[in-house]
């Protein structure tokens, strides 16, 4: 045996080896790398990432473990209460999230922070979301769906939705739980043909109007008080002094200049 076919004889086996090895990685990731409670399956089609499923699995809270290259990842169905700031921030592949039926309640500015070139579906329905920052969305591409959350309609929700891309189709399931009009309560969020902002504003100018007000009436009341004080004084005074006796003449004082005759 020639020393090349020695070498093709060791060598062929040592790449099978490390061929079997790769695929095993790819296909059947370490339960190391997987969140506890989710399951990790290695997606078929390119870029091949992660597809992470935690549905059902009693979570409280987003797990802080989750692969970087997870493209798909189902939250839904869990008890998770807060999406805390940047907690997405190292999944650049992210395609899809599903945080349907948890128990949502507000959204902060960096909620989605990381997501904002890679995220095509962002899945929010049926939570507990009352209130979100105005730029919650701001920088995502993403369909948002948001149907099914006790809904405030606010300033900060008119900016957050007229910032979104695809915010038309976000808004018309975007039902009032309650509203700064009490005429819009119970109403599609599309009906507030308002503006919340410059209503919040009116609202603020006419409160300092009224407490402006306030306080001249007082000014005005006070001037008065004293004035009338002073007159009462001033007029008490002069009835002090009438009241005293008039001084007695001497015998030997002239007579006044315009007496004589």
């Amino acid at each position: 045996m020639t020393p090349l076919d020695l070498w093709l004889s060791r060598s062929i086996p040592m790449c099978l080896l490390l061929q079997s090895l790769v695929l095993i990685v790819l296909c059947f990731p370490s339960a190391s790398t997987c969140p506890k409670g989710c399951t990790c399956q290695r997606s078929e089609s390119p870029p091949h990432g992660l597809n992470v499923t935690c549905s059902l699995s009693r979570l409280k809270e987003i797990p802080p473990d989750v692969p970087p290259d997870t493209q798909l990842l189902q939250l839904d169905r869990n008890h998770i209460s807060l999406v805390p700031d940047r907690i997405f921030h190292g999944l650049r592949m992210l395609r899809r999230l599903n945080l349907s039926h948890n128990a949502v309640e507000t959204l902060g500015e960096g909620a989605f922070v990381g997501l904002e070139g890679s995220l095509e579906v962002l899945d929010l329905s049926h939570n507990r979301i009352t209130s979100v920052h105005k730029d919650a969305f701001a920088r995502l591409k993403a369909r948002v769906m948001v149907d099914n959350n006790p809904w405030h309609c606010d300033c900060a929700l008119q900016q957050a939705l007229g910032g979104m891309a695809h915010n038309h189709e976000a808004a018309t399931r975007v039902l009032c739980r309650s509203s700064e009009l009490r005429d819009q309560e119970g109403q599609p969020f599309l009906a507030v043909d308002a503006d919340l902002c410059n209503l919040a504003k009116r609202t603020t100018d006419y409160a300092m109007l009224v407490t402006m007000f306030g306080w001249f009436a007082m000014v005005i009341s006070y001037v008065v008080y004293y004035v009338r004080q002073n007159q009462e004084d001033a007029r008490r005074h002069l009835e002090y002094l009438k009241s005293l006796p008039s001084k007695p003449k001497k015998p030997d004082e002239p007579e006044d200049i315009s007496t004589v005759v």
